[in-house]
């Protein structure tokens, strides 16, 4: 299928690896025009160089309150505009609620809330000028189902949920879309981080990890032409495992 959004121009955050990567890749590879950043500029010079020729990179720090706002405004403006965003960044640390401390939660709410307000709202003004617009947050299943051993990112989450929906009714009449995805155990650094090298895959119809492909490939659907329609969704890419807890 061709997902409508070749010279489409977009910003993905976190891409050095992992699901921002992917997602990267997906839309590079449907010919949108991708600028991604990280943390580390020689990750992120490398990634940009596996994704083509056509790939930018910036270096940004998007858990940072000033990082997240200014690496879209860099992109749009590396790039002469923005019409797809994906949001994406690094997780809290892992911890029950007893073993972490209520000040915790604070930095835990500028990494994956507030990161999430700020890259949004900074894509909206081009985005409303032009019309048109796909942003797309990368979430976690902990914000519908919480994981065990991750109480930060649960709570942080589940607030990011509530903001992307709350915007997309916002924003709908503008010909902006916002969608998240909520990954459940994929092939990642941080699941590795979180449960080691034998995740529990219990739970997981599936019976297997996920591929970060397979969720880029969602990402670009959501950020293409024929999903103008589907706004607010926050959509498991889980292998079955929400179904399973219900």
């Amino acid at each position: 299928m061709d997902l409508g959004i070749k010279g489409r121009r977009a910003a993905v955050a976190a891409a050095s690896a992992g699901l921002g990567y992917a997602s990267a890749a997906a839309l590079a590879a449907e010919g949108a025009l991708v600028t991604i950043c990280g943390s580390d500029s020689g990750r992120a010079a490398a990634a940009a160089d596996r994704l083509g020729p056509d790939a930018r990179w910036l270096r940004a720090d998007v858990a940072d309150p000033d990082g997240a706002a200014e690496f879209v405004e860099k992109a749009a403006a590396l790039m002469g505009g923005l019409d797809i965003l994906v949001v994406n960044g690094p997780g809290p640390p892992p911890g029950t609620i007893a073993q972490t401390p209520p000040e915790a939660y604070q930095a835990a709410i500028e990494r994956s809330l507030l990161a999430v307000v700020r890259m949004s709202l900074a894509a909206l003004p081009v985005m409303r000028e032009a019309g048109w617009g796909r942003i797309v947050a990368i979430t976690s299943l902990g914000a519908r189902q919480p994981y065990p051993n991750l109480a930060l990112s649960n709570t942080a989450r589940a607030g990011a949920t509530g903001f992307l929906r709350t915007l997309a009714r916002e924003v709908a009449a503008d010909g902006i879309t916002v969608n998240s995805v909520q990954p459940g155990l994929h092939r990642t650094e941080r699941v590795t981080q979180v449960y080691g090298e034998r995740p529990p895959l219990g739970d997981v119809p599936a019976g297997r990890l996920g591929e970060p492909a397979e969720l880029g490939a969602v990402v670009a659907f959501l950020c293409s032409a024929h999903a103008g329609y589907l706004t607010g969704a926050a959509l498991p890419v889980d292998g079955g495992a929400y179904q399973a807890l219900l």
